[in-house]
């Protein structure tokens, strides 16, 4: 049985909740942390007791979208087994990621407070680099086992990724599209697989 949140916890979960509505709604630069005080219905001293400043309170935001990003399902690599079933797994954790509102969200306030500030956007990038993906260190180990072209691996996890982006990412982040249909998602991610497979699996 999980334990109920404490109040605090509550509290700062409600505040964050606030802060990435009003993010979105407004942009970083107008939104006021008395604005996010009274949408989270608390007192400005309790966000401040939390998060000192708009910054703090933002930089928390990325680490939330940096450790839904992160969290993709790892997939240890198995030499015995086919890559289709094994690179289909790790791309369908992807794909659920992707398709999180939650995440949506969390992105599209990252997204629009970093184009009104490069320092942001590459802060957020340089978060992102410093941990390699569960895809990437997977493509090595397969071509450490001579079964995947010896192309760069955070290249080519990038680069099947990105096949799932331009389906289940960017259209809802820029036009509001809603999350793909399971039976999309499937499309996409077998889709995906069969160019991938057919440019860098050895024979």
């Amino acid at each position: 049985m999980t334990a109920p949140k404490r109040l605090t916890d509550r509290k700062r979960e409600a505040i964050i909740q606030a802060a990435i509505a009003e993010f979105r709604a407004n942009g970083f630069d107008i939104t006021s942390m008395d604005k996010i005080a009274a949408t989270a219905d608390v007192s400005k001293r309790t966000v401040y007791n939390h998060f000192p400043s708009k910054e703090e309170l933002f930089a928390e935001i990325l680490n939330q979208l940096w450790a839904r990003v992160t969290a993709e399902q790892d997939v240890a690599y198995q030499p015995d087994e086919p890559l289709r079933g094994q690179m289909r797994q790790l791309l369908m954790a992807k794909m659920h990621t992707l398709g999180d509102e939650n995440f949506l969200n969390l992105a599209r306030v990252a997204i629009a407070a970093t184009l009104h500030s490069p320092e942001r956007g590459q802060d957020m990038v340089a978060r992102m680099n410093e941990r390699e993906g569960g895809l990437t260190v997977w493509i090595r180990a397969a071509q450490a086992d001579g079964r995947l072209k010896p192309v760069d691996p955070a290249f080519a996890a990038h680069q099947i990724q990105g096949m799932l982006k331009s389906f289940a990412f960017w259209p809802q982040i820029s036009l509001g599209l809603p999350s793909l249909e399971a039976a999309m998602q499937d499309q996409v991610v077998d889709s995906a697989l069969d160019m991938f497979l057919a440019c860098y699996q050895l024979a």
